[in-house]
């Protein structure tokens, strides 16, 4: 029956395919369960999902909205380059919170480590109860399907963080342009980035599977901006935008003040006398600093220009693009 749309097929923890036309789709087999505890893989819940959808009728443009809402923000998506909000968390906060604009205001309040729980299977105990490995995400949200279930455990702080704030700004001021998905242009950043200094990159990813590459270009983004943090320069703003066809655009606005030549180096503890003694040793001229034995080193870059060059030639970073070059602002 698929042969016709020459369908691909996609390896994962439950093979699907995949069909690219005007509109693309992903056809994931399943399982016909009728209790949770049948499902062999997450996605034999998807029906079930389906119908706890439909019993709370009326929320189908709030539900739209909010997904549209997180595409414009840049968190929608679980993938795991993305580490977003996915369709499925979405649909439970809108009908959890009944509204669109009520789950707004709602993640204004959230705690470090929310629980929200529509279906009320816990008493408030329920960071007692849960594995600890389904409980790292920032906010956790039971899945009504399996009450063993973080259905938001993909979501990492950056994520939630950034759409908290596009709900604030949105409750402030609403408007039609919070929904509207823009991608970043050279003049926005230049425009975010004003007296800093503004480094663009541009990654060729290498080939493979969609979420395998994205994870690539992910960590080699972070691997950039690590490295300006582990010398020192103040990063004020590093991300990244893909379109999941081309290349990858890498940015980061870095403090414009240029580092001092030396820097402060501390040693190990003064309690510690043999491993003092061999800092001593190592380095000509010490001194002591709040306990502990230190120095006086040369810092290896002291403008960014040179660290960011440097590290396009980097091994590592390589294994993760196929290509990457730095782009005039």
């Amino acid at each position: 029956m698929l042969k016709p749309l020459k369908p691909e097929l996609v390896h994962g923890s439950r093979d699907y395919y995949f069909i690219k036309n005007v509109i693309s789709y992903e056809i994931v087999p399943v399982l016909d369960i009728k209790e949770a505890k049948q499902a062999v893989n997450v996605t034999d819940m998807s029906p079930m999902h389906v119908q706890w959808v439909k019993s709370h009728p009326g929320f189908g443009d709030e539900i739209r909205l909010a997904k549209q809402f997180c595409k414009a923000s840049r968190v929608y998506g679980a993938e795991s380059y993305i580490r977003g909000f996915s369709g499925h968390v979405l649909d439970i906060l809108v009908i959890h919170y009944g509204g669109f604009e009520q789950m707004l205001k709602a993640a204004l309040k959230w705690k470090d480590k929310e629980v929200i729980d529509p279906e009320k299977y816990y008493k408030n105990d329920a960071m007692k109860q849960l594995n600890s490995s389904k409980t790292e995400s920032p906010i956790i949200v039971i899945d009504p399907m399996m009450k063993e279930r973080n259905a938001a455990a993909a979501i990492s702080y950056e994520k939630l963080e950034r759409f908290r704030e596009a709900a604030k700004a949105f409750l402030k001021e609403p408007s039609t342009e919070a929904f509207k998905i823009k991608n970043m242009t050279k003049a926005e950043l230049k425009r975010r980035a004003g007296k800093d200094k503004l480094f663009i990159l541009e990654a060729e990813p290498a080939s493979g599977k969609e979420d395998v590459v994205g994870a690539k270009l992910l960590k080699a983004m972070e691997q950039i901006r690590n490295l300006l943090k582990f010398h020192d320069f103040i990063v004020k703003e590093a991300d990244w935008e893909w379109d999941k066809k081309g290349k990858a655009m890498f940015w980061f606005i870095v403090g414009a003040d240029e580092l001092l030549p030396v820097k402060m180096w501390p040693g190990p503890p003064l309690e510690e006398k043999q491993r003092v003694e061999n800092f001593k040793e190592k380095y000509e001229k010490t001194f002591i600093e709040k306990g502990r034995v230190c120095t006086y080193i040369k810092r290896e870059y002291i403008k960014p220009e040179g660290l960011v060059k440097d590290v396009l030639n980097d091994k590592l970073l390589m294994q993760k693009v196929k290509k990457i070059k730095i782009l005039p602002p």
